[in-house]
This record gives structure tokens, sequence and C-alpha cells, in this order.
């Protein structure tokens, strides 16, 4: 199987565990066999939002879930799914941690290259405590002024630590031109089909809209894995009593199209203004 994928890829992510047992239903692991089957009730009411969603217009070739085997055990008998890793990787971080983090993954990258499986990695670049001091404390700086330069940094340093996935899950840039750093980079040295994809980070849906319709701009960038952003509320909501099922998991599907639709004007847009600088769709008879 050659390295990379290029086709147009929409994700729902639902594979997180800890984080969604503790945040969504207060629950303290170890999880008892109740409190377990609870936390795997309610993603199926996530998946069958995105199974709706497939009859509101995305594209079901396009369409795609991320969940663990923790809590998704049936949901993934019955989908075919990445094999995906989520790393925190800062290039200023600790040198032996990141050596040790890296011979890690190029044992897994190496794997899924054995056995004809694809694999996405999900690159999170938290600050360091020196990089958020320059940053006088505020996230927002240290994301727009540090982060699209160390998130390349981590993706050329794994990618010579021997770390080859097929598509790099990155967090949202705001500038196009991060953007396209991220694609040359994620391609660089021949990976040619190699492609990215932009996560939501559980932001707020105005600022979902703007990383999706920055990142559908820039060729190479196929598609999002947006995940709490598209299920949280609709599903804390269910579990309070305080919409049924059928709410939950219309909301669900809708808000999931509407990421995808989304996206797919922001790509159509950007394709006709490249073959028509002065907006008019090209036409060939």
């Amino acid at each position: 199987m050659s390295l990379g994928y290029n086709r147009p890829l929409y994700l729902l992510p639902f594979d997180h565990r800890r984080s969604y047992s503790t945040g969504m239903f207060h629950f303290t692991p170890p999880l008892t066999a109740d409190e377990h089957d609870i936390v795997a009730g309610s993603k199926q009411v996530i998946y069958e939002g995105f199974q709706q969603a497939l009859s509101y217009g995305v594209p079901t070739p396009r369409a795609g879930i991320l969940v663990d085997e923790e809590f998704g055990a049936g949901i993934l008998r019955d989908a075919i799914t990445f094999a995906k890793v989520l790393v925190r990787y800062n290039p200023e971080n600790d040198p032996a941690l990141n050596q040790r983090q890296s011979a890690r993954l190029r044992q897994l990258s190496d794997y899924c290259r054995a056995a004809d499986q694809r694999f996405m990695f999900e690159l999170l670049v938290p600050a360091t405590k020196a990089q958020l001091d320059r940053a006088q404390g505020n996230n927002d700086t240290y994301d727009r002024r540090m982060r699209p330069e160390l998130m390349l940094l981590a993706i050329r340093t794994l990618q010579d630590a021997g770390v080859e996935p097929d598509v790099w899950k990155i967090e949202g840039l705001d500038r196009r031109e991060d953007c396209e750093r991220a694609v040359a980079t994620a391609r660089r040295d021949g990976r040619n089909d190699v492609g990215c994809i932009v996560l939501g980070r559980g932001a707020d849906e105005t600022k979902v809209v703007g990383w999706l319709e920055t990142a559908a701009s820039v060729p190479g960038f196929i598609g999002f894995a947006v995940g709490r952003t598209t299920f949280w509320d609709a599903v804390a909501d269910y579990e309070a009593k305080k919409a049924t099922r059928a709410e939950a998991v219309s909301r669900v599907a809708r808000r999931y199209a509407e990421w995808a639709a989304i996206f797919e004007r922001a790509h159509l847009s950007t394709s006709r203004r490249h073959n028509d600088p002065d907006g008019r769709a090209s036409h060939r008879g």
C-alpha cells in the first residue's frame, strides 16, 4: 500500500474515553459495568446521528468515524476506520521524552505499513510553560504566533524519525498561508499523496467554521474531524432528559452535515476562483 490518502474525508470522531466519561457523566475510573454500558450507549446515539447525516446529503464515500474500542466495540464491528493515534508533541519540550515518543511512534508507523493499515496521526502541540510565558499567558496569542511554526517543526522531526502517517490530523489554523505550509511540510520529499485534515478541538461554532473555511481553501486539506462541537450538547441534553433520543440523534446529524456543507462550499468556491480569476466558472465546449 502506497503512502498517503488524498480523497475527501469528513470525520465524526467520538473516540474520547476518560475525558468523555468524566466530563459528560462525572464518572470516576475505574468504571462499573453499569457505568460502562451508559457511556457505550451514548456513543450509539452519536453513531446513529452519523448514519442519519448520510440522508441529509453528506456524501457516503467521504464520510467516516473515529471511535474507541473501549466504548465503541460494537460500532467498530459495523464500520471501517483508520488506525489513529493522538500525540501531544512539542519540539521544544523535554528532548528525552520526545525521543522516546518518536521511537514508539516509529514502531506503530512501521506496523501499520506492514499490515496494510491506513495510519492517521492526530498532532497536538500544547504550549510549554516557557512558550506560554512568552505569549504573556494568552493561549490565543500562542495559537496565532507560535503554534504554526512549532507544528511544522514537529511534523518534520517526526518524519525524520521514521513516522509516516497517511493523514495528519492537525489543530485549526487561522491563516491560509499556515495551512499551505502545513500541506507542503506533510508532503515534502515525495510524500505527495499525504493528506491533512483539520480538527475541531472542542471550539465554539464560530471558530470551527473559520478553521473549516480556511482549510478547505487549501489543496491538500482533504477534510475535517470535528467531534465534541458536533455531539456534546446533544448528548448532554439527552442524558439530562432535556431531549429525546430521536432529537439528540437529529441534532448530531444536522451539525455534522453542516460541517460537511461548509467545507464543500468553501472548497468549491476556491476551485472556481482558481479556474477563473474573475470568479466565473470556466467552461469548454
